[in-house]
């Protein structure tokens, strides 16, 4: 099959330091790759990648030392050049929100586009309503939950490849944050937890600028007066698994309704078991009691990274490898690819051996796949 693949443009594929949707766009389009498909990546010149790249872009926007840059104009460029090779594909994956979807929507039938974000925005729904010709994928169900009446075909939860993240059998000792310092994400839980747990806390995080001064003024005190806390700042991919690996929890004190929560699969990925707030998509991504604990106070997440050690690091790993693959993930959206090819008109004459091959079955929820 001949995919397109349409990253943003805010990030390397995948980023340098942190960023999720690129990530996950790196994962999927090497996994295809692998799979034996045709695939086609457009980004920023910088992407690195098993498939054909057509840079867009010199370099991803954030890491540009440019003063002054346009992020609009830079993707209307990049669905332009998408576009004018359309007739190249047989699917063209938008990970661009819908910024594609005026140009686009006379071909609708031949896009899909995976939605990154939180769908709570008070402009969203119009969007949504307007152009419902577009089939949209979901990366957790309780991400849908402000739209219902979006033309949703799957779930599919984001996966990484296995290799990337080395499993620790024991930890160091300590807890762990990772993300980002801002208010939804809570990083003052994850202070207090560690406090009264009396346990060294790890933070590796992005300071935003929009964050500066919640940083500066609630969380950098809060850092400094406390010997426990260690803030180590923003790391790459290749010091994951030191950082994840050698705690005794992933704390995931969150306070918004996040999406999916790519750092809870990395640390499974690593065998650290993850103590999340019951919030956004927290629910599907952690077997409590198993890879994890799911709570709803602090009170909750202290006794759960109290006990957290008692979980088995290997059968995290192990539900890891089972859901949250690259490979996984790269199946399920070959499903949602093939039941688009199916839907068409006149598919069956015009594709035979690819409808055949890929047609899904009608159940496109998480459970059914997983």
């Amino acid at each position: 099959m001949k995919i397109a693949q349409v990253a943003p443009l805010y990030e390397a594929v995948p980023p340098k330091l942190y960023g999720g949707t690129e990530r996950v766009v790196a994962h999927l389009t090497d996994a295809l790759v692998d799979l034996g498909h045709d695939v086609t990546l457009f980004s920023s010149a910088d992407a690195e990648t098993r498939a054909r790249l057509i840079p867009v872009r010199d370099q991803a926007i954030r890491l540009d030392p440019a003063p002054l840059k346009s992020d609009l104009a830079a993707h209307l460029t990049m669905v332009s050049e998408v576009l004018a090779r359309a007739d190249e594909f047989d699917i063209i994956h938008f990970h661009t929100d819908m910024i594609h979807f005026p140009v686009f929507s006379r071909m609708a039938d031949r896009t899909i586009t995976t939605l990154h974000g939180r769908l709570d925005l008070k402009d969203l729904a119009g969007v949504y309503e307007r152009w419902p010709e577009f089939g949209l994928v979901s990366i957790s169900d309780d991400q849908r939950r402000p739209l219902p009446f979006a033309s949703w075909k799957a779930t599919v939860h984001h996966g990484m490849p296995g290799e990337l993240y080395r499993f620790s059998p024991e930890s160091k000792g300590y807890l762990a944050f990772l993300g980002r310092i801002s208010p939804e994400k809570r990083p003052d839980r994850a202070i207090q937890i560690a406090t009264a747990l009396n346990k060294p806390l790890k933070m590796a995080a992005k300071v935003d600028a929009a964050d500066k001064i919640y940083w500066e003024t609630v969380i950098k005190p809060m850092v400094d007066a406390n010997p426990l806390v260690e803030f180590v700042g923003e790391i790459a991919d290749h010091q994951k698994s030191e950082f994840l690996g050698g705690a005794e929890a992933l704390l995931f004190p969150i306070d918004w309704p996040e999406p999916f929560g790519l750092v809870m699969i990395e640390a499974m990925a690593c065998g650290t078991p993850v103590v999340a707030f019951r919030c956004g998509s927290t629910p599907e991504v952690i077997d409590d009691g198993h890879t994890g604990y799911l709570v709803d106070t602090i009170e909750q997440a202290v006794a759960a990274a109290g006990r957290a050690h008692l979980l088995d690091r290997a059968a995290i790993r192990a539900r890891f490898d089972l859901r949250y693959s690259a490979t996984a993930m790269a199946r399920r959206y070959l499903d949602v690819y093939g039941d688009l090819l199916a839907r068409r008109p006149f598919a069956e004459e015009a594709l035979p051996d690819v409808v055949t091959r890929l047609r899904p079955s009608e159940d496109r929820s998480f459970a059914a796949i997983a």
